[in-house]
């Protein structure tokens, strides 16, 4: 008998998802998310990026 894939919850408010939206359990969610992307609230760690747009030399 194979193993039941083990399930997580929606990471914003922690219902079972939908296969619809999964990871999430709504359209709602999924845009809670998205919109933490966007404004910066998350983030993923990386070097530095420099202040002035030009190309260092």
């Amino acid at each position: 008998m194979p193993a039941k894939p083990k399930t997580t919850n929606c990471p914003i408010c922690g219902k079972p998802p939908v296969a619809a939206y999964r990871p999430f359990c709504s359209a709602r969610c999924k845009q809670v998310d998205l919109g933490r992307w966007l404004s910066g609230d998350y983030v993923i760690p990386g070097q530095p990026v420099p202040e002035n747009d030009e190309e260092e030399s």
